[in-house]
């Protein structure tokens, strides 16, 4: 039998225990745990409330929700992971390599509704305070755990991403979480375990996985923090460069690409070098995003090396051109809550070292008022509105214009429609580029001012125009939504080829 010394060496990990903090027992870190379980499935409760009312309520939209639901709808019928809304035939592993969402697909096969995907995902955002509330009990005792599971559970970042839609980052929050306490604790090989997971979630998160890996042999496993650093490179390399490409057939588009490319290369060394220096702060969304971060924490959490592990992240986010990564909206910042929280606890562990319990108080005071005056400016905020649950006329009304559209139909629909069909129809987005061409029936939200890739609503009027000048009769009005349907011998295509609108921006999800 090998000795306790031959097997960490054959590991990497290192022949004694890092003595700073100490691995816990198992029964150190379950006692007295049970109340973060209740918070857990206080927080998915709150969560799903959120996100399903969002839905109910025609809020969702077809970038995200439509793309993950029809992602996931092909990988449960058994085959490729096919996303409609992004193009005709379009490979979901083309756009993000989000192979993870197949982990949705035996759930999708007994519930095929939108639904269940935004419960999947309260559920897995929820469970990740357990580690970071376990964590820091075990560390500062339950008062302190109390402050900073709730910190998490009501953070702005995962109030933004429960309140948009649905995406893969809803796997990589709990890893993310599982793999940053067991740095906390020094516990190496675990730490890397949770990690590695990560790549089959996005392919940008391998750099992720590569932070990890530092750290690793930062606190003394070498060898396999070593061979975790290149795992995660070698892992988004293979990714980006050959699974992407390979799975984006002609006319579709890779989102990865067109948001990280640059659009004005212009300027040589000198400019990249601005871009990654002071061009990180040169708008004012990054520096409240760099802010927001820490502010929750009252800034211990910079304290700790494992705030390391939000920088890959930021990285590629404040050096793109796509202004939505710069700031506090949508999902992008959902991952890096498990890192700043578990920070915040290591720095609480280093602060008390040199200032005392007193000082411990005051930063968790501060962080439960950050917390709380942060909450009505965020989506969560929205279960406690009076307008989440009112009745709203124009629900109705887009049930009705939807209800004549049959099953397994090819449909265009506006961006917030396209999640209310994917479950039952082929919906792309009605006027992006991506589309498929003549769709037998159309289905338009006429007021809507969040309605992409459409820059005005008068835009949209005048592609709507277009339909019925090419062979589309309106089959029923109701409110602000109007259906149309293609007469069946009419030659005409459309949108003609030249006809379809510029559009506008980037979508959220991509």
């Amino acid at each position: 039998m090998a000795t306790e010394a031959q097997t960490a060496h054959s590991t990497g990990l290192p022949r004694q225990p890092h003595p700073d903090p100490p691995t816990p027992d198992r029964r150190a870190r379950t006692a007295g745990t049970t109340w973060i379980w209740f918070l857990a499935a206080g927080l998915f409760a709150l969560y799903a409330v959120v996100s399903v009312r969002l839905h109910q309520r025609v809020r969702t939209t077809g970038f995200d929700l439509g793309i993950v639901e029809q992602a996931v709808r092909g990988f449960a019928s058994g085959g490729a992971p096919i996303v409609e809304v992004e193009g005709p035939d379009a490979n979901l592993l083309g756009d993000h390599f989000s192979p993870a969402y197949a982990a949705l697909a035996p759930l999708y096969r007994v519930f095929p509704t939108p639904v269940t995907i935004l419960l999947a995902q309260a559920f897995l955002l929820a469970i990740a305070v357990v580690p970071i509330a376990r964590y820091a009990q075990r560390v500062l005792g339950r008062p302190a755990a109390v402050v900073v599971g709730l910190g998490y559970g009501l953070s702005w970042g995962i109030a933004e991403a429960v309140g948009f839609d649905a995406h893969e980052v809803m796997f990589a929050v709990p890893l993310t979480a599982g793999s940053v306490v067991a740095l906390a604790e020094r516990r190496l090989r675990a730490a890397v375990l949770w990690a590695l997971p990560l790549l089959l979630v996005k392919e940008d998160l391998g750099l992720t996985v590569a932070a990890v890996g530092a750290l690793v042999a930062w606190f003394g496993a070498r060898r396999l923090g070593l061979a975790t650093v290149v795992a995660g490179l070698a892992g988004t390399a293979v990714e980006v460069f050959w699974l992407l490409p390979a799975n984006t057939p002609e006319g579709t588009f890779s989102a990865w690409w067109d948001s990280h490319r640059r659009s004005d290369d212009s300027g040589g060394l000198g400019a990249h070098l601005e871009r990654v220096t002071v061009g990180l702060f040169e708008h004012e969304p990054k520096v409240v995003l760099l802010i927001l971060l820490v502010a929750p924490t009252a800034m211990v959490a910079l304290r700790s090396p494992l705030l390391l592990l939000v920088l890959p992240t930021l990285a590629w986010r404040l050096t793109s051109d796509n202004a939505l990564y710069w700031g506090t909206s949508y999902h992008y910042s959902a991952v890096l809550m498990p890192v700043v929280f578990v920070a915040f606890v290591d720095g609480l562990r280093r602060l008390r070292a040199h200032q005392g319990p007193a000082r411990i108080r005051e930063a968790l005071a501060i962080s439960a008022v950050v917390t709380a005056l942060l909450v009505p400016a965020h989506p969560l905020w929205s279960a406690v509105r009076p307008s989440t649950w009112a009745d709203e006329p124009r629900v109705a009304d887009a049930r009705a214009v939807l209800a004549p559209i049959p099953d397994d139909a090819q449909v265009q629909a506006s961006n917030r429609l396209v999640p209310q069909l994917t479950a039952r129809a082929e919906v792309s987005v009605f006027g992006s580029r991506q589309s498929r061409p003549n769709p037998e029936w159309i289905v338009v939200d006429r007021t809507d001012p969040v309605n992409w890739p459409f820059d005005a609503l008068a835009d949209q009027d005048a592609f709507v125009d277009l339909a019925r000048e090419t062979g589309y009769g309106v089959v029923l009005e109701r409110g602000e939504y109007v259906l149309l349907r293609r007469s069946t011998d009419d030659p005409r295509q459309f949108p003609p080829p030249e006809s379809a609108p510029e559009e506008a921006g980037v979508a959220p999800g991509e």
